[in-house]
């Protein structure tokens, strides 16, 4: 499905959260983050605060413990913000609204 702008991802935020299959397969390796020059990885407030790293030494974003991304704020399906939107990772910045993994994080959150 192409680019949906009727979609409001300012309102929706379920595709900041670790997806069913990750938490099924007990995987809280959530968004990779894989560029040496993000802020997120030299930045060392940004890296302790949104970052974290897996078994193999892997940086991801951090999780909060119900799975929401840590960087997100608001409330799912009303009003949400990122506030490390300008330092998101490239995973981050490829799912589009009313795409496939747009659609997949809207029917787990019931906001399809």
């Amino acid at each position: 499905m192409a680019y949906n702008e009727k979609l409001d991802c300012m309102r929706c935020g379920a595709c900041c959260c670790n997806a069913q299959a990750n938490v099924d397969a007990g995987s809280v390796d959530y968004i990779l983050v894989n560029d040496p020059k993000s802020r997120l990885l030299r930045d060392n407030t940004l890296n302790k605060r949104y970052v974290v790293h897996n078994a193999e030494g892997e940086p991801h974003l951090r999780l909060d413990p119900s799975g929401r991304c840590n960087a997100l704020r608001g409330r799912l399906g009303y009003s949400v913000f990122c506030v490390i939107y300008q330092d998101r990772p490239g995973g981050c910045k490829r799912v589009q609204a009313g795409d496939k993994e747009c659609e997949r994080a809207r029917r787990e959150k019931g906001l399809l």
